[in-house]
């Protein structure tokens, strides 16, 4: 089985080397905003004309600065005044995790069900990774959150050259363990290509080392490791079998193996309001 892995390893690394793999593109819109707030001079006018010429964008921008997770003691309706209220960073997050639940659509049949499962997922590690960053870490709950969602960006194209082979197509098993093998890698290849945080490229390819050992203190990866192994608590994913007391993120971020962490005072609270905005827009 892990010469026949390979081979579509081999295969998909030829396509991307060749310009044969269809990778999704990172939009235009995306690309203004993040040159405008790396601007130390930006201002909050000049990102919201950049998201004001996307109204989908401007759509989920005004509901989720209304939203529990982020509403102050008045409701937003004005794009530069959302900016301004969410700050240039979460906005810029909120804009590449719009991409993302964009690319997890617009499929039809077999491929629809398999990309939905991957959003539905995706959103549920993010929701996690934001409510443990915001507990138990320094880290930025909001880069956590983007990281818990593209996690398993790899798994698009993926999805998406299966349907062109007919082996894949007709054998459910060979396919998840192709895209289960396969998917860090060339996650962390798109996420290069889009130019994004090594931080987030690092989660892509190794969020599914359990066994990761780095630094002292715990980093982003870490924080996906550790929810999306407690996303699978109870399901009948491979996942679900391992040991917790093996991991070491589990210990750098001071977590007892042995609860849930949903069962946390707070997090479940944290995430569910996270999950909420998360299917907004």
């Amino acid at each position: 089985m892990s010469d026949l892995i390979e081979k579509y390893f081999t295969s998909l690394t030829e396509d991307l080397e060749n310009d044969r793999l269809v990778l999704p593109i990172l939009p235009e819109v995306a690309i203004e905003v993040r040159k405008v707030v790396e601007d130390e001079n930006a201002t909050a006018g000049q990102v919201a004309d950049i998201v004001c010429t996307d109204p989908a964008l401007t759509a989920r921008l005004l509901a989720v600065v209304n939203s529990p997770l982020y509403r102050g003691t008045a409701h937003i309706s004005h794009v530069q005044h959302a900016v301004s209220r969410l700050g240039m960073t979460i906005v810029t997050n909120l804009v590449l995790s719009l991409i993302v639940k964009q690319l997890f659509q617009g499929k039809s049949g077999a491929t629809a069900k398999r990309l939905h499962e991957v959003w539905e997922h995706s959103t549920q590690v993010a929701s996690i990774s934001f409510a443990l960053a915001t507990q138990f870490t320094s880290l930025d709950a909001d880069q956590a959150l983007l990281a818990g969602l593209i996690h398993d960006i790899g798994k698009i194209p993926l999805i998406t050259y299966a349907e062109k082979q007919p082996e894949l197509q007709s054998d459910s098993d060979l396919f998840d363990k192709v895209v289960n093998n396969l998917h860090p890698r060339l996650g962390a290849t798109l996420l290069e290509k889009w130019g994004l945080d090594d931080d987030l490229i690092s989660v892509a390819g190794g969020h599914e080392s359990i066994s990761r050992i780095s630094g002292a203190k715990p980093d982003y990866v870490d924080l996906v490791i550790v929810a999306n192994l407690q996303s699978h608590v109870g399901s009948t994913h491979p996942l679900a079998s391992v040991d917790f007391a093996t991991v070491p993120a589990f210990a750098k971020l001071g977590l007892d193996p042995e609860v849930s962490c949903v069962d946390i005072a707070g997090v479940a609270e944290n995430a569910a309001a996270a999950q909420e905005m998360l299917s907004l827009g």
